[in-house]
C-alpha cells in the first residue's frame, strides 16, 4: 500500500511541488509503471500509474496512449499526484468495445468502471483532444466522484459541434482535416528548436506507431464515434448546474480543434479558460514542462481550493485521511502504485517553451 512506501506522516506536497525554486531536485520520484488491469467482466485496460497523493487521471487524445504522455505525466507525480493514464478503447493496451464502442459516451462509461474497479472513490479528470470530450462527459455524469475537471484542447464547444455536423453532412470536408492533423504532427516533433527533446518524443512515438501500423483497425471504431456523437453543449452545462471546477487549456493555434471552441466551452461550464500563446494541438506533448507549471499556477487558486474541499480542511493531511478520501480500502491502484519499479531523481525545472494566459 501507499502508506506502507517512505512516505512522511503528513502529506506535504498536496498543494506544493516538492522540487525547490531554484529548479534543483530535492526527492526521488516513482518511476512510471505499466500495468494491464482487467475488469470484473474481463475486459482487459493498459494503465501507466505513478506517485502518491490525490489521484490524477488522464485521458489520452485519439491515436495515442497513456505512456505517450510520459515525460509530463512524471513532472506532475513530482508535484504531489497520483498519476493514472488510463488507455482508451481500442488504444495502448485496453481492448475495444463491442460494435466499435458506437458513441464517445460508450467509452466515458468504460472509463467510468476503470475508475470505480481501480477503488478510486474522487479523482481530478484531465482529458487530451478526444479525451477531453470523454473526461467531460465522465465529470458530468459522475460529478460526486470528480474533484475537477481539466480539458486540455477538448472536442467540445459550439464550434467543435458545428464542425462534426457539417462533416456528417459533407465528409468530403474531412481532408483538410486530415491535413490539419498531419501538420500538427510534424509540427509537434521539436526538430530544430530542441532536438534533444525531439529524440526523447519520438522513442515515446515509436511504439505508438508500430502498434498502428499492426493494427490499423484498430482505429476505425473511435475515428466512427467521434462523428456519430451528439454536440457537447449538455454535457458542459451539466457541468457548470453541477458545479464541478473546470478548466479549459487550449492552444491559440490549434489547427484541429479550434480555439473558439474553448472560449464556449469555457463559457458554458463556468470554467478558467488556460490560453497557451502559440500553442498547437498537442503543445503538451511538445513541451512537457507547460502542463505541470500551468496545473502549480492553478493549484494556487480553484484547483487548489476543489483539493481542499474534498479533504474538508485547508492545511495538510496524514496519509492514513488522504486514502480515506480518495480511495477504497484495499484499493487496487494503491498496489498498482506500490509497485513502481524503483524511483529516480526528480528532474531538474526547465523554463516551459509556452506563455499562458488564465482568464
Amino acid at each position: 500500500m501507499a502508506n506502507e512506501m517512505s512516505m512522511s506522516d503528513v502529506t506535504a506536497p498536496l498543494l506544493e511541488p516538492v522540487i525547490d525554486p531554484a529548479g534543483a531536485a530535492t526527492a526521488a520520484v516513482p518511476r512510471l509503471a505499466q500495468h494491464s488491469f482487467t475488469l470484473a467482466d474481463g475486459h482487459r485496460v493498459g494503465l501507466t500509474v505513478s506517485g502518491w497523493g490525490v489521484p490524477l487521471v488522464v485521458v489520452h487524445g485519439f491515436t495515442a496512449e497513456g505512456f505517450l504522455y510520459a515525460q509530463t505525466l512524471q513532472r506532475l507525480v513530482a508535484k504531489g499526484f497520483k498519476v493514472v493514464a488510463v488507455d482508451m478503447a481500442g488504444h495502448g493496451g485496453t481492448q475495444g468495445l463491442p460494435l466499435s464502442g458506437g458513441h464517445l459516451g460508450d467509452y466515458a462509461h468504460l472509463m467510468g468502471r476503470v475508475i470505480e474497479e481501480l477503488g478510486i472513490r474522487k479523482a481530478i479528470i484531465a482529458g487530451h483532444s478526444m479525451g477531453g470530450r470523454v473526461a467531460a462527459q465522465l465529470a458530468a455524469q459522475q460529478p460526486d466522484r470528480t474533484v475537477a475537471a481539466l480539458l486540455i484542447d477538448a472536442i467540445v464547444g459550439d464550434q467543435w459541434d458545428l464542425m462534426v455536423n457539417v462533416f456528417r453532412f459533407n465528409p468530403f470536408l474531412l481532408a483538410p482535416m486530415g491535413a490539419a492533423v498531419a501538420l500538427d504532427a510534424v509540427s509537434t516533433i521539436p526538430l530544430l528548436h530542441d532536438p534533444r527533446q525531439a529524440m526523447k518524443l519520438a522513442k515515446l512515438l515509436a511504439p505508438t506507431l508500430a502498434r498502428h501500423a499492426t493494427r490499423p483497425w484498430r482505429l476505425v471504431g473511435p475515428a466512427a464515434s467521434i462523428l456519430r456523437t451528439k454536440g457537447s453543449r449538455g454535457i458542459l452545462d451539466a457541468l457548470a448546474l453541477e458545479e464541478v471546477p473546470t478548466f479549459v487549456l487550449h492552444g491559440d493555434r490549434d489547427l484541429i480543434v479550434p480555439f473558439a471552441t474553448a472560449k464556449s466551452a469555457a463559457k458554458r461550464s463556468n470554467g478558467q479558460l488556460v490560453t497557451i500563446k502559440r500553442g498547437g494541438h498537442s503543445w503538451m506533448l511538445r513541451d512537457p514542462e507547460t502542463l505541470p507549471a500551468i496545473v502549480a499556477e492553478l493549484l494556487e487558486g480553484r484547483l487548489g481550493d476543489a483539493i481542499r474541499d474534498t479533504l474538508g480542511a485547508a492545511g495538510a493531511v496524514s496519509t492514513a485521511e488522504l486514502e480515506s478520501t480518495f480511495y477504497e480500502p484495499d484499493a487496487p491502484i494503491l498496489e498498482l502504485s506500490a509497485d513502481h519499479s524503483g524511483s529516480q531523481p526528480a528532474e531538474p525545472l526547465s523554463r516551459p517553451s509556452y506563455r499562458w494566459t488564465i482568464t
